[in-house]
């Protein structure tokens, strides 16, 4: 029969899977506290939740989630970082941070989706620009070729412009000439 202090533990579990656009599991066997107290602030100033897990309770919390490739993440001593927006935001602070503190904590795969994503996935998503990047290169590719026919429909008038005012240009540098000449006889 379950305490009530796990049916708890198992709704929060099921609310972060719910709520998160990726939940990213990692073994953190032989972590000092003082490496996780760090690596939890890391993670909370880029708005990514880390939560040790007790496995057989992630597991029940992913099925009743309706997501049970979660479970596929949740193997040995399990922290779960949970990503709220950018889902490569989240990949990125994990593993940069792992990189550059050399603490012993490996990625044991990802949740993204619906689906698993192995450890070199979840790289691969880090190394993503963010969403903002995304969608600005996006909207650049789309502006390109609006601009480049704007540019083709204003051509006509623009050449038609200067073909009427070359005249009155050269009328002018020719009678601009003769005055020069006149005034240096």
């Amino acid at each position: 029969m379950p305490t009530p202090e796990k049916e708890e533990q198992v709704r929060q579990i099921k609310e972060l899977i719910e709520t998160s656009t990726v939940a990213i599991g990692t073994n953190n066997n032989g972590l000092s506290v003082a490496d996780m107290t760090e690596l939890r602030r890391v993670l909370r100033e880029n708005g990514v939740r880390l939560r040790v897990v007790k496995n057989t309770l992630a597991h029940i919390a992913a099925d009743e989630a309706g997501a049970p490739a979660v479970k596929d993440i949740v193997t040995g001593p399990t922290g779960i970082a949970f990503g709220f927006d950018d889902p490569a935001v989240a990949a990125k602070t994990l593993t940069e941070h792992l990189a550059s503190s050399r603490i012993p904590m490996t990625i044991v795969g990802g949740y993204l989706s619906g689906r698993s994503l192995t450890p070199e996935q979840v790289d691969n998503l880090a190394k993503l620009p963010s969403k903002e990047i995304l969608v600005g290169q996006v909207l650049g590719q789309l502006q390109a070729p609006i601009a480049g026919l704007v540019g083709t429909l204003q051509a006509p008038m623009r050449n038609l412009a200067y073909v009427l005012s070359a005249p009155q240009v050269g009328l002018v540098t020719a009678l601009k000439a003769i005055a020069d000449q006149k005034e240096s006889e």
